[in-house]
């Protein structure tokens, strides 16, 4: 991969658990928003900076392909990076990974930029010269 990869760091917990001791499946969606969340912050604008600013990120699509269980106690390393941020565009690439190493998902999601008000909006230029050392083509 070209670009730069954020990794943020998540230990399973009980709640996140069927009782079947896996972490169930719409869960990962909510690990992935954190993940994206902290990399914003990790690049020193929050989201709740951007909105303030008229600026929000919704998810228009998103792809999970689900590589082995992850379980109670886990560590994760969720890696993130920009497979596009152009116009009002702004999708991102995942994987997580456990402690040992096993890839537990692979997964895109896929973002608009709007005003709070819904209406599409160009991604703000401080966003784009902050996420541009991670952005990777999307076939990398």
């Amino acid at each position: 991969m070209a670009g730069q990869i954020f990794h943020h760091t998540h230990r399973v917990t009980y709640a996140e658990c069927t009782v079947g001791n896996h972490v169930y499946h719409a869960r990962y969606l909510d690990l992935l928003e954190a993940a994206r969340g902290e990399f914003c912050r990790a690049l020193g604008v929050t989201l709740v900076q951007l909105q303030e600013q008229d600026a929000i990120f919704p998810v228009i699509e998103c792809r999970l392909r689900f590589k082995a269980p992850a379980r109670y106690d886990d560590v994760l390393t969720i890696e993130v990076w920009v497979t596009a941020a152009e116009k009002v565009r702004l999708n991102f690439g995942h994987r997580i990974v456990n402690q040992r190493g096993t890839v537990i998902l692979e997964a895109e999601t896929f973002h608009v930029c709007t005003s709070v008000a819904d209406k599409p909006k160009r991604l703000p230029e401080i966003l784009v010269t902050r996420l541009a050392p991670f952005v990777q083509a999307a076939s990398e």
